[in-house]
């Protein structure tokens, strides 16, 4: 289990995740207030792509799949 969390990350892929969290949580908490569930969904997703950026770990590497970033 420790090889799946371990970091995966080198710097480009974090700062991709990073821009990517954010934009995701600002269109989230704008989106909120037209639709509750899409800007809660969007929400989730930019928190966890922040976490995944600062913890230097992708859920989609450690799985397996190929990643360009």
């Amino acid at each position: 289990m420790s090889h799946f969390f371990r970091p995966n990350l080198k710097r480009t892929g974090r700062i991709a995740r990073g821009v990517i969290g954010t934009l995701c949580l600002i269109a989230g908490i704008i989106t909120v207030d037209y639709t509750l569930w899409l800007g809660l969904v969007l929400v989730a997703a930019g928190l966890f792509a922040i976490y995944e950026s600062l913890s230097g770990w992708c859920l989609v590497r450690a799985c397996g799949i190929k990643t360009k970033i």
